[in-house]
């Protein structure tokens, strides 16, 4: 009969316990000789039967298989059953190189320790009653007009160029290493924009930005190298690149400058019949877009009022695994307000660039939501996050199945489904909120009162 694991639990800071179980001898021996006894069952070794060989020669030719196995069996019921035991509620799993330097031996214990991110415990101020300001959603003078432009530019050719000048692309091979020789990123087909005149010079380069781009990166021409020295962004998704003294190697393969496509290439495109109908469609676009924005706004103040009434000890700083939700959280929040794919990577450049305080009031948030849901007993179905595909594979400008494949592939549904749950969460709390309609100006002029 197995003995019992003996499970410690400690807090390591906030958010963080760590875990050390030590796995009984006997435990070890009857899951080894269980491994064992399943490989000699299926066997088939020259010149004996299946199942028929020595289990000197099954330890011989299987025994490092029979360890690795073993070990994985242990290490992965022993840390599920401390979890739930304890009643832990933890946030994601540990990676499998935690358990790297876990070693069996036959006749031994088998002792492992693991740190786990897991949920606060606190408690919510009143979800009933929330003061909130609704915005009208009238749309300004002149945004169809911008929206219009934006179109013909995405809908526009790429002209060839021998030199760039301000607000084309440069296209090429880029290089990221740090101070100590170690690369990172090495990507050809690397696109580059160079800054506009009228901006403030800064610019993005793999995902992270640089204040003075325009000056370090000039204007390189085809086969010339520009060079960029950067301080890696302290909440970035990759661990390794945090605080690094950053250099940025971008060899210039091609360079390209959008020509907008004509108004009337644009209507044939979308099938319509005159500009006058594509105004007509961009500005039913826009309101849609303006209703979901008033309801991104509305659901933000209610964000601030619970972050601003609970208190509770959060980490110092973000691990990678926190940073890359938090980052994975607004791609999709700005995917689905509809916001141009060019400019969602530059606000991701952007949040990677933000204040630590920041990055973990966004860690906050998530942990209030995630409790709020659990307090209303929020569900979320499989339709409902089929609506959500649509709706950003509409705004993008793809096809709802090529979009729900695509966040398979990068492990973007759980992240999804978060996002429904918190999209329904705030709108329970809305639904029994004092609601306040006010002018888009008026908002604006509270809100910064407000702080």
């Amino acid at each position: 009969m197995s003995g019992t694991n003996q499970v410690k639990i400690e807090d390591v800071g906030p958010c963080r316990k760590r875990i050390a179980i030590e796995i009984p001898v006997d435990t070890v021996n009857e899951t080894i000789e269980e491994s064992y006894e399943t490989i000699a069952h299926e066997a088939a070794l020259p010149g004996f039967r299946k199942g028929r060989a020595p289990k000197r020669l099954i330890e011989k030719r299987f025994s490092n298989y029979v360890r690795d196995e073993a070990r994985s069996r242990l290490i992965s019921r022993a840390y599920q059953e401390a979890v739930e035991s304890n009643n832990l509620k933890i946030l994601g799993q540990p990676p499998a190189s935690a358990f790297e330097g876990v070693e069996l031996e036959i006749g031994k214990p088998l002792s492992l320790e693991v740190e786990v991110e897991v949920m606060p415990e606190f408690d919510l101020p009143a979800l009933k009653g929330i003061k909130v300001l609704r915005p009208d959603t009238a749309l300004p003078d002149g945004v169809i007009d911008q929206e219009i432009k934006k179109i013909c530019v995405n809908e526009g050719t790429l002209e060839d160029r021998d030199a760039p000048e301000a607000g084309d692309y440069v296209m090429g091979k880029g290089v990221m290493t740090d101070s100590d020789g170690t690369e990172h990123y090495n990507i050809e087909g690397a696109v580059v924009q160079i800054p506009e005149k009228d901006g403030d010079g800064s610019g993005m380069i793999l995902g992270v930005m640089v204040a003075d781009f325009a000056k370090q990166f000039g204007m390189p021409k085809p086969g010339e190298t520009a060079t960029v020295k950067v301080k890696g962004p302290e909440n970035h998704e990759v661990e390794a690149i945090r605080n690094k003294d950053l250099t940025i190697e971008f060899t210039v393969a091609n360079v390209y400058k959008i020509i907008p496509a004509p108004i009337a290439d644009v209507v044939a495109k979308y099938g319509l019949a005159s500009e006058e109908q594509l105004r007509e469609m961009v500005s039913a676009r826009l309101s849609q877009r303006a209703e979901v924005q008033q309801q991104a706004v509305m659901r933000q103040q209610v964000v601030k009022y619970l972050a601003d009434n609970t208190k509770f000890d959060l980490p110092a700083g973000l691990t990678a695994q926190q940073a890359a939700r938090n980052l994975e959280r607004r791609r999709l929040e700005l995917m689905y307000r509809g916001v141009d794919p060019n400019e969602i990577e530059k606000h991701m450049a952007e949040l990677r660039s933000a204040s630590n305080e920041s990055a973990v009031r966004d860690l906050k948030n998530f942990f209030i939501l995630n409790k709020a849901a659990e307090d209303l007993g929020v569900q979320v179905d499989e339709g409902e996050l089929n609506a959500q595909i649509v709706r950003i594979a509409m705004e993008q400008g793809q096809r709802p199945d090529a979009v729900r494949d695509a966040m398979i592939k990068n492990g973007q549904i759980q992240t999804l489904f978060q996002q429904v749950r918190e999209h329904k969460t705030l709108d329970a709390i809305l639904a029994d909120a004092e609601v306040e309609d006010v002018s888009a100006d008026e908002f604006n002029k509270r809100m910064k009162e407000a702080g």
